[in-house]
C-alpha cells in the first residue's frame, strides 16, 4: 500500500511580533482579557512587503531543506489559505514561481482553519493515486489584512504565518504501524455560514472584506464537531485515543483545545500548544505548530500525530498519521 510520508517540515512568521501589551494602545482591551478567554500571548503581524505568498515560500523552502531535497523533485503544490495574494492566480502558483518551479502543478485549497486538514488529505488521494509522488503542501495566511481593527471581539484573535510538509509516496504494509497518512475525515455544513465569515468578496461587494465572528456560536459548535470527526477516524483506522503520541489541533482558542483534549481524554501533555505564540494563524496554525513540535523534538519518527482543525462554513476534519 502506499502511504503518504511525512519527509520535511519548515515555517515561516512574519518579523513584527505584537504583544497583547501593544494591542492595548490601539484598541480597548486588556492583557488580562485576552489570556483569560482565548490564551494567546502575543502575534506576528506581516509587515510591508511581507505577504501570504512570501511567507508560505518560505516555509515551503524550509521545508524543501529540512527534507534534502529541491523544487525539481516536487510534483503538486498545494497551498490552503483564505488571504490570498490576489483573487486569481493561486498563490500556490505565486509560490511555485518564487521557488523556481516550472514543472508539475498547483493550486489553493480554501477550508478556512481547516484549510490545511484539507490540503493534506487532497495530497494524500494525489500520492495514493499515483497521480505525484511528491507534495509539498503549505498553509499560509495575512489574516491582519482581513481584520476590523475597531472590533476587540475579533482582531485580537488572528495572526500571520505559514507552515509547509513535504509528503513523499512510500509503501507501507497497510498496517496501522505503517509511517504516513492512515486516516483522513473531512465535514462541512455551510447552513453556519453567518457564524463566521468576511462580508465581502469579488462577487458580491467587490470588495476584501472584513472578518465577522459570532464567537459564541462557534465556540458552542467547535467542540462536539471536533471531537465526533476525530472518533471516525479512530473507528476507521482501528486506532485509539490512548495510543496517540501528539494531538496538533488548530490553534485558535486554548479553551477549545482544552475541552477537545478532555472529550477526547487526551492529557494536556500530550497536546501541542502554541497558540500563546502565534494567536489563531487559520490554515498555517497546524503546521506551524508541527514545526514546532517537530523541531524541538517532541514529535519523533514514528510517533501517532492526530491533527483535527475546524474553521468558518462551517468546515472540520481529522488527520491520522504516523510520523
Amino acid at each position: 500500500m502506499i502511504r503518504s510520508v511525512v519527509r520535511g517540515f519548515g515555517s515561516a512568521l512574519p518579523k513584527q511580533v505584537v504583544t497583547n501589551k501593544e494591542l492595548e494602545s490601539r484598541v480597548e482591551t486588556s492583557d488580562e482579557w485576552i489570556v483569560q478567554r482565548t490564551g494567546i500571548k502575543q502575534r506576528y503581524l506581516a509587515g510591508e512587503g511581507e505577504t501570504t505568498a512570501s511567507l508560505g515560500a518560505a516555509a515551503a523552502q524550509a521545508a524543501l531543506d529540512n527534507a534534502g531535497l529541491t523544487v525539481a523533485d516536487i510534483d503538486v503544490i498545494i497551498c490552503a489559505t483564505s488571504t490570498p495574494d490576489n483573487t486569481f492566480p493561486a498563490t500556490a502558483v505565486n509560490i511555485q514561481a518564487r521557488l523556481g518551479m516550472t514543472h508539475g502543478f498547483a493550486f489553493d485549497v480554501q477550508a478556512v482553519c481547516t484549510g490545511f486538514v484539507y490540503a493534506v488529505t487532497t495530497a494524500d488521494a494525489y500520492i495514493r493515486g499515483g497521480l505525484a509522488k511528491r507534495a509539498l503542501v503549505i498553509g499560509a495566511e495575512t489574516f491582519s489584512r482581513i481584520l476590523d481593527w475597531t472590533d476587540r471581539t475579533t482582531c485580537v484573535l488572528f495572526g500571520d504565518g505559514a507552515g509547509a510538509l513535504v509528503l513523499e509516496a512510500q509503501e507501507g504494509q497497510g498496517l496501522t504501524a505503517d509511517r504516513g497518512v492512515l486516516s483522513a475525515k473531512l465535514r462541512s455544513d455551510g447552513s453556519h455560514k453567518d457564524k463566521l465569515y468576511v462580508d465581502g468578496g469579488p462577487s458580491t461587494t467587490g470588495t476584501v472584506g472584513h472578518l465577522r465572528m459570532e464567537g459564541r456560536e462557534v465556540f458552542k459548535h467547535a467542540v462536539g464537531m471536533i471531537t465526533d470527526v476525530i472518533e471516525e477516524s479512530f473507528a476507521s483506522s482501528g486506532l485509539s485515543s490512548e495510543q496517540v503520541n501528539w494531538l496538533v489541533p488548530h490553534q485558535a482558542n486554548l479553551r477549545i483545545i482544552d475541552g477537545a483534549a478532555k472529550k477526547l481524554n487526551i492529557p494536556m501533555e500530550k497536546v501541542v500548544v502554541t497558540v500563546d505564540q502565534h494567536g489563531n494563524t487559520s490554515a498555517a496554525s497546524i503546521p506551524l505548530a508541527l514545526a514546532t513540535a517537530a523541531g524541538d523534538g517532541r514529535i519523533r519518527k514514528g510517533d501517532l500525530v492526530l491533527l483535527e482543525a475546524m474553521g468558518g462554513g462551517f468546515t472540520w476534519g481529522a488527520v491520522l498519521l504516523r510520523w
